[in-house]
């Protein structure tokens, strides 16, 4: 029971972490059905951000060397601010084309920023220590949990009853729910396209810095296509979970960071490499039990 319970725990701590990745990704799609290539690359540059720009392989903290609070909120602004000015150098002038341009668009930005950290930071990976004290554990009745897990868990709740707060009770949040349910008729009633949009990708910057600390925290690892990862398994918790619904996104998240969790924890040594391969087996069988995926999407597809 205690090992049940030990693997538990570590499932919680990386599904949380993958729902923020979907959710990030699920905000875009839900109000201009788009699936944001980049929003890896976003969580690369908050971790990026932490030092000074050098292609050396030792590393020097900058932004990462502030007092925690400091610290947080530099690194969530730099990536707010990246995601708001791509949406509105890159996005908003071809807002009226069609959806295989916009993904090729996303793919174009991603290839950018990370031939750019190449350049500005070098290709070798490079060793960070933020957090150190995360690492640390307590022990209650023969379980091992990490300070960071309880972090990422509690963040990850905090940032989620934020999010529904502001659905739900503000009137831009209200609007991104009408517009992520029927773009056309939102419209029509008098909500503004490009605030919305905005809002929704400075949203998906706020969700990409928060996760770029956690997982900095977590990895310790800094590498150009570090975000690769983080956006395919968000990508694919999108589409299970339900493309078009924050709830699905949410859902879809926890979901694969838990199946993912758990499959590394009882798979044998010899077959660990190829978790990724079962997870993703796994994914096929759940779609082809529900195409649509695990909650249903009641938003329109139609995109103005």
């Amino acid at each position: 029971m205690i090992e049940i319970a030990q693997i538990a725990i570590d499932a919680l701590s990386l599904a949380s972490l993958y729902m923020l990745v979907a959710l990030g990704i699920g905000l875009i799609f839900g109000v201009l059905r788009l699936i944001n290539f980049a929003q890896g690359d976003f969580i690369a540059i908050g971790a990026y951000a932490l030092i000074v720009p050098s292609a050396a392989v030792a590393t020097t903290l900058f932004i990462g060397a502030w007092p925690w609070p400091l610290m947080v909120g530099a690194i969530v602004a730099i990536v707010m601010l990246a995601a708001i000015v791509t949406e509105r150098i890159v996005f908003r002038p071809m807002r009226k084309a069609d959806p295989t341009t916009l993904l090729i668009a996303s793919f174009a930005i991603s290839y950018f920023l990370q031939n750019t950290f190449l350049l500005v930071y070098g290709g070798r990976p490079k060793g960070v220590d933020v957090g150190a004290g995360l690492s640390d554990q307590y022990v209650v009745a023969g379980l091992r949990i990490q300070k960071l897990d309880v972090l990422t868990v509690v963040v990850t709740a905090a940032l989620l009853l934020a999010l529904v707060a502001f659905l739900k009770k503000t009137s831009i949040g209200i609007k991104i729910r009408a517009a992520s349910e029927d773009f056309g008729m939102a419209r029509l009633l008098g909500v503004r396209a490009d605030g919305v949009i905005a809002v929704a990708f400075a949203l998906s910057g706020l969700l990409a810095g928060i996760v770029s600390l956690l997982y900095v925290a977590r990895s310790g690892v800094l590498f150009p296509r570090m975000g690769l990862p983080l956006v395919l398994f968000g990508f694919v918790a999108t589409v299970v979970g339900g493309m078009g619904t924050l709830v699905g996104a949410a859902v879809g998240g926890f979901l694969i960071g838990a199946i993912s969790a758990v499959l590394q924890a009882i798979l044998p040594a010899s077959l660990g490499n190829l978790r990724d391969a079962f997870v993703f087996a796994l994914v096929i069988a759940i779609l082809l039990l529900r195409p649509h995926g695990v909650v249903r999407v009641r938003a329109s597809r139609e995109r103005v």
